[in-house]
Formats: C-alpha cells, sequence, structure tokens
C-alpha cells in the first residue's frame, strides 16, 4: 500500500466520521427518520437515516482532494466519456435514495431509476461485462454480443445494488460487508496494478469505516437507501470496470466471491417469495440476518457472524486471483463449502454461548 493510498484512506474516514453526526441532525430536521411499525423492524425507536450522505460526501471530497493536489498522487483522472457515465449513474442513485430516505418510495420507481443509472453506465462509459471463459473454445474465451452483453451488464448493477440494500437489515451490517468488499477489490487491484480501482476502493473503505461507529449496533443512525443502494451500485461498476473485466475466468469468479454473501442472500430472497406465490418486491422477514435473530442470535452476534462469511470470501477471493485458471474451479468449491463448514462451526459456538447465558 503506497503514501497515497494511506492518506486517502484517512482523509475519507475522518470526514465520514465527523460529517455523521451533522447529517443525523439534518435528518431528523427534515423526515429522514425510520419508525418502526412492523414486525421486520429490529430497533424500537425512531433512528435517523440518510446516514449514507455521510459516506457520500467523504468519498467525494477525498477525490476532490486528489484531482486538487494531483502531483501527489499517480491517480489519473479526466472528465472524459467515461468518467461522465458514472458520475449521472452516481448522481441519479443518490437522488432518489435521499428522495426515498425522506418520504419511502414504491420499489418500481426505485428500480425504474437504477435501471437508468445502470444504461448511463453501460451505454454512456462502456463499462460491460464483454466475455466469458469458455472451456470448449480453442481461446478458452467467448465474446458475448454487444446487446446481450449491455443487457446481463444492466442485470448486474441492478442485482448488486438491491443485493447491498436487501442486507441492510440489522445494526452495522450493510456498511461491515461493503467494507470487506471494498478492501477486498484493493488488494485485488493491487496485485492486478489497478491504480485507479485502489484509489477508489480504499476511499470507499475508509468512509464507510468512519460511518461505522455510529452504525454498529445499537445504532445511532442508519445508512439509508442513499447509502446501500449508493455503496451496492458502486460495488457492481467496480466489479465489472478496470482490470476486473479481463477475459478470464477470475473475472466472474471475483465478483461472485466478494459479493456472494448479499448475492447469495437476494438469490434465494426472490426464489422464496416465488415459490411461495408472494410478489418479488414485497419485503419480510426472510433474508439471513432474520433467521439468524430467530435462532437466538443477538444483533452484534449474527451481524460479526455474516462479516466473517464475507470477510472468508473476501480473502479467499484475493488468493484465489494469482493462482492458475484450471485450479479456479475447484478451488471455489472448497472455498464455498469450507465457508459453510466454518460459519456453521462460528455459529455453533455462540449458539451454545447464549444457551449458557439464558441457563
Amino acid at each position: 500500500m503506497n503514501r497515497e493510498n494511506i492518506i486517502s484512506c484517512i482523509i475519507a474516514f475522518f470526514v465520514s466520521f465527523i460529517l455523521t453526526p451533522l447529517v443525523k441532525m439534518i435528518a431528523f430536521k427534515v423526515g429522514a427518520v425510520d419508525i418502526p411499525k412492523d414486525e421486520r423492524k429490529i430497533h424500537k425507536k425512531p433512528i435517523a437515516r440518510l446516514g449514507g450522505l455521510a459516506i457520500i460526501i467523504s468519498v467525494v471530497f477525498t477525490i476532490v482532494m486528489n484531482i486538487l493536489f494531483v502531483k501527489y498522487t499517480s491517480w489519473s483522472f479526466s472528465l472524459e466519456r467515461n468518467t461522465l457515465g458514472v458520475l449521472a449513474g452516481c448522481c441519479i442513485i443518490v437522488i432518489i435514495g435521499i428522495i426515498d430516505d425522506i418520504k419511502p418510495q414504491k420499489a418500481k420507481v426505485k428500480l425504474l431509476f437504477q435501471m437508468l443509472a445502470a444504461i448511463f453506465i453501460v451505454f454512456v462509459s462502456d463499462i460491460r461485462v464483454r466475455a466469458v471463459s469458455n472451456p470448449f473454445s480453442s481461446s478458452g474465451i467467448l465474446e458475448l454480443n454487444y446487446y446481450f452483453s449491455c443487457f446481463v451488464s444492466i442485470c448486474w448493477i441492478i442485482g448488486v445494488t438491491n443485493a447491498i440494500n436487501l442486507i441492510d437489515g440489522l445494526d452495522g451490517l450493510a456498511a461491515g460487508v461493503s467494507a470487506v468488499s471494498c478492501i477486498a477489490m484493493f488488494f485485488i487491484s493491487m496485485i492486478l496494478k489497478d491504480i485507479n480501482t485502489e484509489m477508489i476502493t480504499i476511499i470507499l473503505a475508509g468512509a464507510i469505516v468512519g460511518f461505522l461507529p455510529y452504525n454498529f449496533n445499537p445504532a445511532k443512525i442508519f445508512m439509508g437507501d442513499t447509502g446501500s443502494t449508493f455503496l451496492g451500485f458502486t460495488l457492481g461498476v467496480i466489479s465489472i470496470s478496470g482490470t476486473l473485466k479481463a477475459y478470464t475466468t477470475i473475472s466472474i469468479v471475483i465478483p461472485l466471491l466478494i459479493l456472494g454473501l448479499p448475492l447469495f442472500d437476494t438469490t434465494f430472497t426472490i426464489l422464496r417469495r416465488i415459490c411461495t406465490g408472494k410478489p418479488v418486491m414485497e419485503a419480510d422477514r426472510g433474508h439471513i440476518h432474520h433467521k439468524l435473530i430467530d435462532r437466538g442470535f443477538s444483533q452484534r452476534q449474527a451481524v460479526l457472524l455474516m462479516y466473517f462469511a464475507s470477510a472468508v470470501l473476501g480473502v479467499s477471493a484475493v488468493w484465489i486471483t494469482s493462482i492458475g485458471q484450471l485450479s479456479i474451479l475447484m478451488t471455489v468449491v472448497i472455498i464455498v463449502m469450507l465457508t459453510l463448514i466454518l460459519s456453521k462451526f462460528v455459529a455453533d459456538i455462540l449458539r451454545a454461548k447464549n444457551y449458557h447465558k439464558k441457563g
């Protein structure tokens, strides 16, 4: 890790840490407050939303500092088509997030804005999945049709955006998992020598960690849709941009591992709702974190357990970045199995601890 990365991370951390209490005051003034009204809510008293605004301002401030003092950093930045598309997409996500935190919007409305933001990323910035690994091809690569590539990329960005949003059900959960994902992407970008991705992921990680002291149980403020959708959208875009979109099996496996926990939860949430005849967009209390709470875990234990699973997958993603492609499939299978076994082992220990406390 070079000096620029360390300085950027520290700046992002402190800006986020200082701004969060101010954002909390603003949230109460504008009515961006989460009032528990149904059984899905774990908290018992009104808590400010809009906390993600502190993370966003911190990220933007740190990026601007890097641009202004570009002579001190090797990070390249210019207002080209690629950058403008990303900025437009992020602005759309942030705007609808703020609106939703103040006055909750229908799921279809939010999905429409997410789709618009993803379209800017794909068609303006031309950030998309261009090819996948094909073991039956002599080149080992299957180039995707342009329109199919765009469709897959838009679905991926929207999927990751909502995956992070859907796991934002316990204090500090979405923020912590996002931070772990950013750190994993940071180390992978270091290995692949992708300077831009290095910088943005370490800035994101610093901003999230600066927010976490206020968001961890018992939470004083929630990041709200402003934060969860911004982080999900950003992670979705980063995972298919830069050197992470190289024409290798790794380009598919790495994002799936790093974002494995929220994607797993989202996939099974959709399947569960379809199988039970419930609307896919209708909120329920069947997510992984809800199941852990129902089985006797405290909020902190459930969140730490999911941090652990996410960290194992993140470390695994970093590790397999440097191994041969022929070993990747077997490695992924082993990693998933070990993650499940280790997570169950830790869960059993925590459950036994809770049982003895009650006894």
